[in-house]
């Protein structure tokens, strides 16, 4: 545990993946003086929170983060943000990873940095070819249709209809009240 710079904070950064899943766990028992939370997947790069934290971060400030993983999308992101807040004055701390960084790293702290940032972009990346793999089975076997439609036959029908006419596809996704990609679904078939 690194301790803030004489009149510095230690501030947390939290982030879960859906609205329902639990933030205590990540900065549980971790002292830290202010927290910012965000709710969004980690491939998102609308994180208002994560802003808010970088913005609010001064000299001396430590970034406590749960693991790498929390904090950036992927290694190219998370090398910059770690350097970004370290030339900044800003030690960057994971709790998962027992890493601290302050700009003065040496050379196998780096190398620690991108092996480690590395290994859980790969993790990420095998998790959703797991989780690709697992729907293209289900589907297979007929236990996977998706999401139910929320558009009735008839509905479909005026789309079709339409849009064999020329009609504009974004205008008719905002008459039908969905996004142009289910336009697009829906005339495809």
């Amino acid at each position: 545990m690194v301790a803030a710079q004489q009149g510095g904070k230690r501030i947390g950064y939290v982030r879960v993946s859906s609205v329902d899943q639990n933030t205590v766990r990540q900065l549980d028992g971790v002292q830290v003086d202010k927290v910012f939370t965000d709710k969004a997947s980690g491939k998102d790069t609308n994180r208002p929170q994560l802003k808010a934290a970088l913005d609010y971060l001064r000299d001396g400030d430590v970034l406590v983060v749960h693991s790498m993983d929390r904090l950036a999308r992927n290694i190219i992101d998370l090398l910059h943000t770690v350097e970004t807040l370290t030339k900044r004055g800003v030690v960057v701390e994971f709790v998962k990873e027992l890493l601290s960084f302050n700009g003065d790293d040496s050379a196998m702290s780096k190398l620690m940095l991108t092996i480690m940032g590395g290994v859980a972009e790969f993790e990420r990346a095998m998790i959703r070819e797991r989780q690709l793999e697992g729907i293209a089975k289900a589907k297979q076997a007929g236990k996977y249709t998706g999401r139910k439609s929320t558009m009735t036959p008839t509905q479909v029908q005026a789309i079709r209809d339409r849009v064999a006419a020329g009609e504009n596809k974004s205008a008719l996704a905002r008459d039908f009240g969905v996004t142009r990609q289910t336009i697009y679904n829906i005339a495809a078939v």
